[in-house]
């Protein structure tokens, strides 16, 4: 009888006990393809012998000292190589232990910023529907997933929400997807407007939207609009790259690819690669100074912050990406598993879009191709489809509540970067399985 507290209490889990590349193995023996990284994870795949080497040196010398009275150097030399690569003027690095804490973490800053500005009012966050920022309550409350909201929405702060840049549900006939994706940033400035200027702190968005829409990119424009509406009104704008960054999208930091740079940025799961657990928050030089000219302190700190062999995992990890050419080979193999998808699927009658960037991508199952309509929730197709595809030996994220938190169904692939092409033919006769099982 097992003590531990699982996510589902009527599951019955098989035991992993080791990984191998793009697989991992239960204790019976089987291989599992992971073709989503477990959450968009493991972009080096398992049992990678240099990381866990650094990991084991690292433990040799210094397991832990806490950040109140000590830095290291894994966190002095991780911190170093972010900022060396990232975008804008980002400059300073806080490191947390996963995602959810670095979106509370930026959440407050924003805050203290505008507090040392004098800016008291400002108090308001807004985000957009059908995001996902993490599970503690700061972060869920940014979030505008209606499903995982609900139970716990007495408790949060109330955040405003306006439409996702979402153009295979959003696109109106007649419509240029550039015209789209400005009409729809434009919902910031008009929300802003309502709000008044002089009470919102930050909008955090998403730049390619992961779990609760499968792999949306922003359209050509829409971010940069965003980031002119930020500026004009003195808004933060915080970019979640917690799933789609550390090279998941074909850039180390996917709003490379919009052209433009958060005030803060939050980043975790590919940063540790599920070596170590890590997360981290980029701060812009502006805010960073603001804070030290000002109060000094920033009033925030967990733990277990810049834990010297998570830090030591990550400077391994984001090494790896860079030395090994990783993030330009997740392109590559990312434009294979698109065509891959689309010479399997593109026609398929219950496949309604497939979208995304790098090895960052998804499915949109529809009962009707041309009308768009789901599946009715009731007959909960994500979860036949995850199950199948378990039992195939294929890991996948399929999620339900595509459309509204209700309503949709899609399927997230997120593997890891050294995939090879006959694993990404496993890997799409695994979801024709699970498709055609899940839909009978």
């Amino acid at each position: 009888m097992s003590h531990v507290f699982p996510r589902h209490t009527k599951s019955s889990l098989p035991t992993a006990v080791s990984g191998q590349g793009c697989y991992l193995i239960d204790s019976s023996g089987k291989h599992y393809l992971d073709g989503s990284g477990g959450a968009a994870v493991s972009c080096l795949g398992h049992g990678d012998k240099e990381v866990t080497e650094k990991i084991k040196t690292q433990l040799d010398s210094l397991a832990f000292a806490h950040s109140g009275f000590f830095t290291t150097d894994p966190a002095e030399q991780l911190a170093d190589l972010l900022i060396k690569h990232a975008p804008g003027d980002l400059d300073r690095v806080y490191f947390l232990s996963g995602g959810s804490e670095a979106v509370e973490a930026a959440i407050k800053l924003a805050r203290q910023y505008h507090l040392e500005r004098g800016d008291k009012c400002r108090t308001k966050v807004i985000a957009r529907l059908q995001s996902y920022h993490g599970n503690t309550l700061g972060a869920l409350g940014a979030g505008g997933n209606m499903w995982r909201r609900e139970p716990f929405s007495p408790l949060m702060v109330e955040t405003s929400h306006i439409s996702p840049c979402y153009p295979y549900r959003g696109l109106q006939e007649g419509e240029s997807e550039e015209q789209y994706g400005l009409r729809v940033a434009n919902e910031l400035q008009d929300e802003i407007e309502k709000l008044g200027p002089e009470n919102v702190m930050a909008f955090i968005a998403e730049p390619v939207v992961g779990a609760t829409l499968g792999a949306v990119p922003g359209v050509q424009g829409y971010f940069k609009r965003i980031r002119e509406i930020c500026d004009q009104y003195g808004v933060l704008l915080i970019l979640d790259e917690v799933m789609c960054g550390m090279g998941r999208t074909g850039s180390l930091f996917a709003c490379e690819q919009d052209g433009i740079a958060p005030d803060i940025m939050t980043i975790a799961k590919g940063l540790g690669a599920g070596y170590q657990p890590i997360g981290a928050m980029l701060s812009s030089k502006r805010i960073y100074r603001e804070i030290e000219q000002g109060s000094g302190f920033f009033q925030h700190g967990h733990t277990y912050l810049g834990h010297p062999v998570a830090c030591a995992a990550g400077h391994a990890v984001v090494s790896a990406l860079i030395e090994r050419n990783l993030v330009e080979r997740c392109k590559v193999q990312g434009e294979k598993l698109d065509t891959a998808l689309r010479d399997r699927f593109g026609q398929h009658e219950f496949i309604g879009e497939i979208r995304g960037k790098g090895l960052f991508r998804g499915l949109e199952i529809v009962q009707d191709k041309y009308s768009k309509e789901p599946f009715d929730p009731f007959l909960g197709v994500n979860k036949k489809f995850k199950k199948a595809a378990f039992k195939a030996g294929l890991i996948c994220y399929p999620m339900g509540g595509t459309i509204d938190g209700h309503r949709g169904d899609h399927v997230l692939l997120a593997p890891p970067f050294i995939i090879e092409d006959i694993q990404i033919g496993e890997l799409v006769d695994k979801l024709s399985i699970a498709l055609k099982e899940s839909t009978e």
